[in-house]
């Protein structure tokens, strides 16, 4: 088949988890061989470097980027309320993205073109117009529901009626896409049920990031006195929001019963986390971006993802448990994952408990490593590139075959 992706943001580097799950699917595509043309916006956040990218990847990706400027102007923020335009959604389309797309789809034939996220469904117009190709949605997330659940968690009366527009919103857009494309990908099992409870009458399947467990060999043992470590853009607000509420109502309970514990923080945008509490925690490292992710998850111990907002599936609790890692999360951050707590992770209802499973991970070493080799067969067993990509050809197979 010929497939062409259009992306929100560029697979390489892989800056975070939205760029390793949009760069996995890309390799997905290329080892059931089919024939892919990946097409992605570069923006300030994201920007398109081509220069990192190896030659052999933009051969067999033929890879190509347009600049959109997705900054937010409040001016444009404010005039959406009035004209009831989806500003979350609407920044991210392009004229120039625009044009150039139809160019590619009128001089060859796709047998699909897959959006990957929400972000990229105001092209479909322009993909229908100009080619016959099936459109498939590849939602990493339910949007509103982030928005949603921030909602929940904001405390300002103004921001939380506001955050809640943003859900009503955004929902209501979603579950108009849902079935102006050809077909769903969901990210999470969680995502696939929710998408049908909202009505999606279009052909659904959930097939997650694979994870190619090769690259993540993990460290032979655990250290003497284990580090706490959390990866994650606090430019994203469910990240910055769930480490605010880490610092601030679980770690204290952990420092009392354990004063020695060490936190590592990584991850961009770091400032504000810094300023707030870095004088009030001296046991807490801040180390900003990293070099490799991998790396750094390999060199620490234990990882939390203390997540109280947000959708889809975490790739870096994939990430780390594909590295042996005692994972201790939020049962929200884990959602999608389906593995066992106790087994596969340590999942937790509140502070307290996140506490006291973070409390247990650093004085029981041994269960900690048990947990982590459960959790790196879980892994293999269910996030294989062998075994998603079969549920992916086969999907592919069904929507062209309609």
């Amino acid at each position: 088949m010929r497939i062409l992706q259009l992306c929100h943001k560029p697979p390489l580097p892989a800056v975070d988890g939205g760029c390793i799950a949009i760069n996995n699917f890309s390799e997905s595509i290329l080892q059931l061989g089919h024939e892919l043309k990946i097409v992605t916006l570069s923006t300030d956040k994201h920007p398109f470097l081509e220069n990192v990218i190896p030659l052999s990847y933009r051969q067999k990706t033929q890879i190509e980027a347009v600049y959109v400027d997705t900054r937010i102007n409040l001016v444009d923020a404010f005039s959406s309320i009035i004209t009831q335009d989806n500003y979350n959604v609407s920044r991210f389309f392009s004229v120039d993205l625009d044009i150039r797309l139809k160019n590619i789809l009128r001089k060859k034939n796709f047998d699909i073109v897959q959006l990957e996220s929400l972000f990229m469904t105001p092209y479909i117009a322009t993909i229908r117009r100009a080619s016959k190709a099936k459109i498939i949605l590849r939602s990493h997330n339910l949007e509103y529901n982030i928005w949603q659940r921030l909602a929940q968690q904001e405390v300002s009366k103004p921001k939380k009626m506001y955050l809640k527009y943003l859900a009503k919103q955004l929902k209501a857009y979603e579950i108009d896409q849902m079935n102006e494309v050809d077909g769903v990908i969901s990210i999470s099992s969680t995502d696939r049920d929710k998408y049908l409870q909202m009505g999606c009458l279009k052909p659904i399947v959930s097939v997650p990031t694979a994870i190619d467990t090769t690259r993540y060999e993990p460290r032979e043992s655990i250290s003497h006195q284990p580090t706490i470590f959390h990866i994650g853009a606090m430019d994203w607000a469910p990240n910055k929001e769930g480490i605010k509420w880490f610092l601030e109502e679980v770690w204290p309970i952990v420092l009392a019963k354990h004063p020695k514990a060490r936190l590592v923080l990584a991850g961009k945008e770091l400032d504000f986390v810094k300023t707030e509490f870095g004088g009030k925690h001296k046991h807490v490292q801040f180390v900003g971006e990293v070099e490799n992710a991998i790396d750094f998850m390999r060199s620490n111990d234990i990882m939390i993802v203390p997540l109280l907002s947000g959708g889809g599936i975490r790739i870096k609790i994939l990430e780390g448990m594909a590295l042996g890692k005692t994972v201790v999360s939020t049962k929200i951050g884990a959602e999608g994952i389906n593995g066992k707590s106790g087994e596969h992770f340590l999942l937790s209802n509140d502070a307290t408990e996140f506490a006291n499973n973070l409390l247990l991970a650093l004085t029981e070493p041994l269960i900690c490593q048990e947990i982590g080799e459960h959790a790196r067969k879980f892994i293999q067993e269910h996030f294989s590139f062998e075994v998603l990509n079969r549920k992916a050809d086969q999907f592919y197979n069904k929507i062209t075959a309609e």
